[in-house]
C-alpha cells in the first residue's frame, strides 16, 4: 500500500467529520473516492495531505507517518483542488516554475520539468500567456500542471473538472489515465459517476465520515446483482407514496429525487406491477421502467442518496 488511513478520527466541535475511518490506497492505481456531500471525503483528503491533525487513528504515507509537520511526505505529493490554485498575474511557465521551485527544482531540472508539464497538458503553445488569457478547460490543464511539475508519486484530485466544458473533462480524463500508466498513484473525487467508471481500478463510498463499501465496479454491482432497478416518474409524487412502496415485500430501498422514485427491489419479485398499481392510487404514473443495476445504483443503495445531492459539508 502506498498509503493508509486506519481508525482516523476528526472532529470539529461536536460535529464528527471522520468517524474511525479506514481507506487503503494501492500503488499505481486510481483510487476513485465517492460520497455525498457532507460524506467527509475533503476533510479525508486533507488529512491524507497532513494539512490537518487528526484527533485519532494512524495514517501512513509511503511507509512514513503522515503530520501537519512531515514535510519529506508533502515533497512527493501532489493536489489538485476544484479552485484554480495559478496566479493569474503570472504567465503559464512562470506558474509551473514557482510550483516546481516550492518542491526544491532549481537549474536545468525545473525547466526541463516544466517543459515535459507543458508538453503534457498541451499548453507548450501558450506558454508566456497569462491564465486570464485562457480558456476554463485550460486554466484547468494548468491547474493540473502545477501539480505535478514535481513528479509526485501520490496525486490528489478533488473534483478537477467542475464546471467546465464536455471536451476539456475529456481531456483530463485521458491524462489521469496516463499520469497512472506512467506510475503515480491517483485519488480522484468526483459528482460525476460516468468519470468514476471511465477511468477508476478501485472505488471506495465514503458516508457519514467512513468508507462503507470497496471495490472494483464489477465487485461492488455484484453485491446487488439479484435485485432489479424500477424508477418511476409519479404523476403526483409525495411521501406517503414512498411510504407504501416501502412497505412491499422485496423492496429494498426507495429514494425520492424530485418527481422521481428510484426503487432497488428484488429480482423476480413482480413488484414492477404492484408498485405501478400503488402508483395510480396516489395520482397517476408518468413514467416507469426497470433495469439491472448499475453502480449509480449501488451508490443509492448504500447511502440513500444521490452523488450529485445539494449541501454542504466537511
Amino acid at each position: 500500500m502506498i498509503a493508509t488511513m486506519k481508525n482516523v478520527v476528526k472532529r470539529y466541535g461536536d460535529f464528527m467529520a471522520l468517524d474511525h475511518l479506514d481507506l487503503d490506497i494501492k500503488e499505481g492505481e486510481i483510487l476513485g473516492l465517492l460520497g455525498p456531500n457532507g460524506a467527509g471525503k475533503t476533510t479525508a483528503i486533507r488529512a491524507l495531505c497532513g494539512l490537518i491533525d487528526v484527533d485519532r487513528g494512524d495514517i501512513n504515507v509511503f511507509g512514513k507517518r503522515q503530520s501537519i509537520n512531515n514535510v519529506d511526505i508533502k515533497q512527493d505529493m501532489g493536489i489538485v483542488t476544484q479552485e484554480l490554485t495559478v496566479f493569474s498575474d503570472l504567465s503559464a511557465q512562470d506558474n509551473l516554475k514557482y510550483f516546481g521551485s516550492l518542491y526544491g527544482l532549481r537549474g536545468s531540472q525545473l525547466m526541463e520539468n516544466v517543459k515535459r508539464v507543458l508538453e503534457f497538458v498541451e499548453l507548450t503553445e501558450h506558454a508566456k500567456k497569462k491564465p486570464d488569457k485562457y480558456s476554463g478547460g485550460m486554466k484547468s490543464r494548468l491547474n493540473i500542471g502545477c501539480a505535478l511539475v514535481h513528479r509526485p508519486k501520490l496525486l490528489i484530485m478533488d473534483e478537477p473538472t467542475v464546471g467546465i466544458d464536455p471536451q476539456s473533462r475529456n481531456h483530463i480524463l485521458e491524462a489521469v489515465k496516463k499520469i497512472a500508466s506512467e506510475g503515480t498513484t491517483v485519488i480522484y473525487t468526483s459528482h460525476y459517476m460516468e468519470e468514476v467508471q471511465a477511468i477508476c481500478n478501485n472505488i471506495a463510498i465514503m458516508d457519514a465520515g467512513r468508507v462503507i463499501a470497496g471495490g472494483t465496479i464489477d465487485e461492488l454491482v455484484g453485491r446487488i446483482q439479484h435485485e432489479d432497478t424500477i424508477r418511476l416518474i409519479a404523476a403526483m409524487p409525495s411521501e406517503a407514496l414512498a411510504e407504501d412502496i416501502r412497505a412491499i415485500s422485496g423492496v429494498k430501498s426507495v429514494t425520492m429525487i424530485g418527481n422521481e422514485y428510484v426503487i432497488i427491489s428484488t429480482t423476480g419479485s413482480g413488484n414492477l406491477n404492484r408498485i405501478m398499481e400503488i402508483a395510480m392510487r396516489h395520482g397517476g404514473v408518468a413514467n416507469i421502467s426497470s433495469d439491472k443495476p448499475n453502480l449509480e445504483d449501488v451508490f443509492l443503495t448504500l447511502t440513500g442518496k444521490t452523488l450529485r445531492d445539494e449541501g454542504s459539508g466537511q
